[in-house]
């Protein structure tokens, strides 16, 4: 069994020696990662691929399918079920057990607590000692029985006298009897073929029996050849993990100057967006500036135009309603009207009066001559470099990766080296010389076990021949009875083949007492054994009853708690149990969980001694970074912003130019004006007043369309423009002050603080290499306890052995003592048919003789 030690050994990678101090170190790593969860929450790792264990493809399936004779299975556990309804004595098995460790003793039953197990053992086991005390009556009272019948039958009674009276009912008789021995008969040829087929089972199933064993020992040399490749491949996945720190170290500048920018960004970023969108700003302001002036120039000048238009328009409609033709009653109303409205062309808006933006205008263009945009986008430049800042600064870490990739090696070498500490591949070797050397034992006894079950083959046979030479006879005697019976013979006459059918029914009597007790002992022996195996053995293992018997506490060996540990390791007091590690090799896992391995051989404890190598950390400890020379904004930028809100953009009188914009070019709509003017001349009669007024209409018109619509757009420029600037210049020095405190914030945060990020995200650094390595133990104890050295040919091997023994054996077994039983019933009615019959075919010494209505006896 040196072997074994060798894998178990090999499957644990560690010993115990180390699971204290790893406890504690894992605590102390707790408590470090809980006070970093209160600061800030560590950046997720990098999930590393370590593909996939090679896996052990077993060929064993271990179920059962009867098919057709699974219905005679069902019928003999339904049977049983009804003989032995209770369910597993589980506790008193135990109990009787513990009772008797010792050893049975006769005067040990005289005791009390012995006495009430004895009863609960009587009370479990009534259903088959009732049926065999039957069985053994039944085997004792019918030879007995048989005797006496054929003395009686000698001395001419029980149906021994060779006459027979002649009643009126005599054919319905025999008919009767008839029937119900043909239907006996068929019933005894159903236990027949029942038991037959049982028989037969076995033989068939001992070719699957050897499938069975065969991919057994296949799935035992998978699983011994596999695990060494699949821990081989365990510890060459180290490298990838290696690999990966070596790659993070050798990229050390943009991983940890990208950590360091990205929690930087939070405060810089923002800063310099308000500064950036402040250049936006001025240049909008510039536009808005440039706007108000021109709009204004043109207002101006389209005033002065306007009012003179106008002035000239209304003194020369003025002059037109001086004509004599005025003072005509019939329009003199409508001239005096006209006359009347004449004030209204004029203007109303003035802007003359409005202040001038062109010093504004001139401190805006001073304030542009000055890039903002480009001094910020500096700034943008200087902070973004921060990975190459890191990386020019952390040159040393870049320099020391060989001695770094010299410490990983070394650590490569030995997890290499502990796992080729053991002689597995010799152990599995000799393991898998065993494993074929087994099997060629096993295969040497197949002629034996063939042999053996030839035998077994002919010995059911003739035992089954018995009834079926009982049956013979009786067919044969109901087909010479049949066949040679005549009603008009009279049963001195009665012809030789009808009383060969009736000697022929007699013979199968005769037979059926000597066959019938060697029968019923057969059964009563196959059903007490077969039946007790069923509901003590291969119930119990099928529903995993037995194996909490087997795993009771103290049960195996009184010193030993769980004696499967402790035939293992020598430590009963591990919590493992025949039916936990049978679930879990069920399952498929590997036999680093299935044997709780972890609680001798802890695997965290040697990868946490080995991977996390403190010279590792003190090479990371060594990161010292310094970004002081970042700039985010230059003293240029800083004045240009200063500048910019003193530009007096926020003292321009934006109330006033709202104020004028608001109103009206002219006192009244020119429109509106002409369209009346003409309406009105309309109503006078044709002439030279009409058209003169009417031409006065359309200079009105004229006048709009080519002074007034240019002067209302101009003021709509200003209106947009006047509100944009009112807009851009609200709190302006309280928005630079915001702008210059916040990029102070960010640069006093890079200057002062920066160390404290540094170091801060040097550790989340640090933390993602060492995840790495995490990454990879927990992937190996993943590994061991699901992927490798699965054990799910042990389950198999048990599984297969209930197949074989309950399914193949016990059910088949079961199944021949209950044809056999039934036919063995049966061929009681058989008995007592065939005698009655058999006085209905057979040739009588005398018979009923009637003269002249008297009866006489010849």
């Amino acid at each position: 069994m040196l072997w074994t030690r060798w894998l178990v050994l090999l499957l644990c990678w560690g010993s115990t020696t180390g699971e204290r101090q790893a406890d504690e170190r894992d605590g102390t790593a707790a408590q470090g990662r809980a006070d970093s969860r209160r600061q800030r929450s560590p950046p997720p790792v990098e999930p590393l691929d370590f593909g996939f264990v090679p896996a052990a493809v077993y060929d064993t399936h271990a179920y059962y399918e009867p098919g057709a004779v699974g219905i005679l299975f069902h019928m003999v556990h339904a049977f049983l079920y009804v003989i032995q309804p209770n369910s597993f004595p589980k506790d008193l098995i135990v109990r009787v057990i513990q009772q008797n460790m010792g050893g049975i003793k006769i005067e040990e039953w005289r005791k009390p607590e012995n006495v009430v197990l004895l009863l609960q053992w009587i009370h479990y086991e009534a259903g088959f000692l009732i049926c065999g005390t039957i069985g053994i009556t039944f085997m004792v009272l019918t030879p007995i029985i048989g005797l006496c019948f054929c003395v009686c039958r000698c001395c001419e009674n029980c149906g021994g006298e060779m006459h027979q009276r002649q009643r009126k009912n005599i054919d319905c008789q025999r008919g009767f009897f008839t029937a119900s021995l043909i239907a006996t008969s068929i019933f005894i040829v159903l236990g027949v073929l029942i038991a037959y087929a049982a028989n037969h089972n076995v033989t068939m199933q001992i070719k699957s029996t050897r499938r069975l064993i065969n991919t057994n020992m296949r799935d035992l040399k998978t699983f011994a050849n596999n695990t060494p490749a699949q821990i081989d491949y365990l510890t060459a996945q180290y490298t990838t993990a290696k690999n990966k720190v070596l790659s993070d170290l050798d990229n050390i500048g943009p991983l940890l100057g990208g950590r360091i920018h990205s929690q930087l960004e939070k405060e810089v970023v923002p800063s310099l967006d308000t500064a950036l969108r402040m250049a936006g700003a001025m240049r909008e302001t510039k536009e808005a500036l440039e706007n108000v002036s021109t709009s204004l120039e043109v207002l101006q000048e389209g005033t002065t135009r306007l009012q003179a238009s106008l002035s000239g328009e209304r003194s020369s409609l003025s002059n037109t309603l001086s004509d004599p033709a005025c003072t005509n009653g019939a329009v003199s109303h409508t001239c005096n009207a006209i006359r009347s409205t004449l004030e209204q062309l004029g203007i109303n808006a003035d802007f003359s009066t409005l202040p001038d933006v062109a010093r504004a205008s001139e401190n805006v263009n001073t304030v542009l001559k000055t890039d903002l945009s480009n001094i910020v986008q500096k700034g943008y430049s200087s902070f973004n470099d921060t990975p190459n800042l890191v990386k020019e600064q952390t040159k040393n870490i870049v320099s020391a990766l060989p001695r770094v990739k010299g410490m990983l090696d070394k650590i490569g070498m030995e997890i290499n080296s502990f796992s080729k500490m053991f002689p597995v591949e010799s152990s599995l070797v000799n393991f898998t010389i065993f494993l074929n050397q087994g099997q060629k034992n096993i295969e040497s006894f197949y002629p034996q076990v063939d042999q053996i079950d030839f035998y077994r083959w002919i010995g059911c046979v003739a035992v089954l021949c018995m009834v079926v030479l009982v049956l013979a006879f009786n067919i044969l005697g109901l087909l010479c009875g049949t066949c040679g019976y005549d009603k008009q013979a009279t049963p001195t006459t009665r012809g030789c083949l009808s009383n060969t059918g009736g000697n022929l029914l007699m013979a199968g009597v005769g037979f059926s007492f000597i066959f019938v007790w060697v029968l019923m002992a057969i059964v009563t022996a196959l059903f007490i054994v077969g039946g007790n195996v069923e509901k003590m053995m291969c119930e119990p293992l099928a529903n995993r009853q037995l194996f909490k018997i087997i795993d009771t506490p103290f049960l195996v060996h009184p010193a030993k708690k769980n004696f499967l540990p402790g035939m293992l390791f020598q430590n009963p007091n591990i919590d493992l149990t025949l039916g936990s590690m049978y679930r879990d090799c069920y399952e498929n896992n590997g036999l680093y969980h299935s044997l709780q391995l972890e609680t001798m051989f802890n695997i965290n404890s040697f990868l946490n001694r080995t991977v996390y190598n403190r010279d590792l950390a003190k090479v990371l400890e060594s990161v010292q970074v310094d970004l002081k020379d970042i700039s985010l904004l230059e003293q240029a930028g800083r004045d240009n912003l200063i500048n910019f809100a003193n530009s007096g953009v926020g003292n321009i009188d934006y109330e006033a130019y709202l104020a004028e914009a608001n109103k009206g070019v002219a006192l009244v709509d020119l429109l509106s004006f002409s369209t009346d003017l003409e309406a009105q001349a309309d109503q006078m009669p044709r002439g030279a007043l009409e058209n003169a007024l009417k031409g006065h209409a359309s200079s009105i018109r004229q006048i709009h369309r080519d002074q007034v619509v240019p002067m209302e757009q101009a003021m709509s420029t200003l209106t947009q423009s006047i509100k944009q600037l009112q807009r851009l210049s609200n709190d302006l020095p309280v928005k630079v002050t915001n702008i210059l405190s916040a990029i102070d914030a960010a640069e006093y945060l890079i200057t002062h603080n920066a160390s404290h990020v540094v170091k801060q995200e040097t550790k989340g650094y640090t933390e993602s290499l060492v995840g790495y390595f995490k990454q990879y133990t927990r992937w190996v104890k993943n590994s061991l306890t699901s992927e490798v050295a699965q054990c799910k040919p042990i389950s198999n091997i048990v599984d297969s052995m209930e197949i074989v023994a309950c399914s193949f054996i016990v059910d088949s077994v079961n199944t021949f003592w209950f044809g056999l039983g039934g036919c063995c019933i049966l061929l009681i009615p058989s008995i007592i048919f065939s005698t009655k019959l058999a006085k209905y075919y057979r040739r009588m010494d005398t018979e009923d003789v009637f003269e002249d209505g008297q009866e006489n006896w010849n």
